[in-house]
């Protein structure tokens, strides 16, 4: 019987730990220092809202580990010695334990990203990765008059709807001229910077941070005050939320013989340059990344596909990571976000792109396809949801932009009663492409002409 050492309780190791249980008889045994079970990341933020108690993000019972014979240490990691395959565990005591390996899984995460900026380590200011930055949040953010957040993307508006709900005022400051949109082609970026005005933020585009400043009046000056831009212009807060992304956690491999670069390096096996070493998750750089996908992926789902994968090859068989169609979701304060495939800010050549918005400019479709055969290459949505299986199938069966259309109520999956916007797309596409002419199919259509 084999001894499989996870570290990392998140999506990517926890989801090696029940495959591998599913499959074998081994020893696993899960190291984490962030919590002792694990948790749902993404709820984080609703436990800082009060819409849920920790409790409410534990997918699995408390008594589900000691069932499923998988071992949990909450530790850590004070020595790697890969030659001998045994970790030095601090438990926060005087007196460090030993654990021996035959296979060692790193999912080890993320960590916040700061850029040197003056003040940066003032009580006051920080990121929100983990349950201990949420911890802190709650610290850091009582009784405060006003907060500063420093970048956008999805953890800047976590923060910002965070700190809404205690009727806490949020200036953002964001460097580029449109929200987020390194990611979002323009229309959407500005539909989003435009809704998170509407709901009371102070959004600051083209200003960056210069500084972070505390009250040099006092004998102790520990605490943010106050933060400047480069702009000069001084604004007052309590509070600094860092939202400029986050980075692979691979500080602790520095001098190990593990192979590192922006994370730990893998091959296609998840495999690094070390026996019986595996990588997964949040702190992965790819070797040689599969098309149209980055060498580093910081995504839920590739994380929970990682895991599979790792615990297919070490019990059954040898397994590549293929993900598949790039996925992501999200939600920008009352807007649902989903893409599919590949939509890049810019339209790159040899593709046309589709963009449709309600006029309530919270509701948006975009559909990028191949200029040559007008295969379908990539989804944007908002504000709408899709069936994620439909959009795949779509876009892996290389599905024509008039066919996707013609049969574009096959994705809806919007609750009952909702709007449906299916016509007014078709319509607006055929405007945009007159040679198309696409008429929409499916049952709905066949009623809708019975009954007129």
């Amino acid at each position: 019987m084999k001894h499989i050492v996870i570290l990392g309780n998140g999506i990517s190791g926890i989801t090696a730990a029940r495959h591998i249980r599913k499959h074998s008889d081994d020893r696993i045994t899960v190291i984490s220092t962030e919590t002792e079970h694990f948790f749902s990341r993404t709820a984080l933020m609703y436990i800082y809202m009060g819409h849920m108690k920790y409790e409410h993000t534990k997918p699995y019972e408390n008594w589900f580990w000691e069932k499923n014979r998988i071992e949990l240490r909450q530790a850590w990691v004070s020595n790697f010695d890969f030659e001998n395959k045994t970790l030095t565990l601090d438990h926060g005591t005087d007196v460090p334990s030993e654990l021996i390996y035959d296979i060692l899984i790193l999912g080890v995460g993320s960590e916040s990203n700061t850029f040197g900026w003056p003040g940066q380590n003032l009580e006051g200011v920080q990121g929100f990765y983990s349950y201990q930055d949420l911890e802190t949040m709650e610290t850091n953010t009582e009784g405060i008059e006003r907060a500063v957040i420093v970048g956008g993307g999805l953890i800047g508006i976590e923060m910002a709807e965070m700190l809404l709900t205690r009727d806490i005022p949020v200036t953002m400051l964001v460097r580029e001229d449109a929200y987020w949109n390194g990611v979002l082609p323009k229309e959407e970026a500005e539909m989003i910077g435009r809704h998170i005005r509407e709901h009371g933020v102070d959004l600051r585009l083209e200003t960056e941070l210069e500084a972070i400043h505390d009250d040099n009046d006092r004998e102790t000056a520990l605490r943010v005050t106050s933060v400047t831009t480069k702009d000069g212009e001084k604004i007052e807060c309590q509070f600094v939320g860092l939202a400029v992304g986050v980075h692979p956690n691979i500080k602790q491999f520095e001098d190990t013989k593990l192979e590192t670069d922006k994370g730990v390096l893998v091959n296609e096996f998840l495999e690094t340059n070390l026996p019986d070493v595996y990588a997964i998750g949040d702190c992965v750089q790819h070797r040689e990344p599969l098309e149209d996908r980055k060498p580093v992926e910081q995504i839920w789902y590739t994380g929970r596909i990682m895991g599979e994968t790792v615990a297919r090859s070490i019990c059954q068989t040898k397994t590549s990571y293929q993900p598949g169609v790039f996925f992501n979701s999200a939600k920008f304060m009352d807007i649902e976000y989903q893409t599919y495939g590949m939509v890049p800010a810019e339209t790159p050549e040899g593709q046309k792109s589709f963009y449709w918005e309600h006029p309530s400019g919270k509701i948006s479709l975009r559909l990028n396809y191949r200029e040559d055969n007008n295969a379908l290459v990539g989804i944007n949505n908002f504000g709408m949801r899709l069936r994620h299986e439909v959009c795949e199938k779509w876009i892996k069966g290389k599905k024509s932009i008039g066919y996707v259309l013609s049969h574009f109520r096959d994705a809806n999956f919007d609750p009952e009663f909702f709007e449906k916007h299916e016509k007014t797309i078709v319509a607006a596409f055929n405007k945009f492409s007159p040679k198309h002419n696409v008429r929409l199919g499916g049952k709905a259509a066949f009623w809708e002409r019975v009954w007129g």
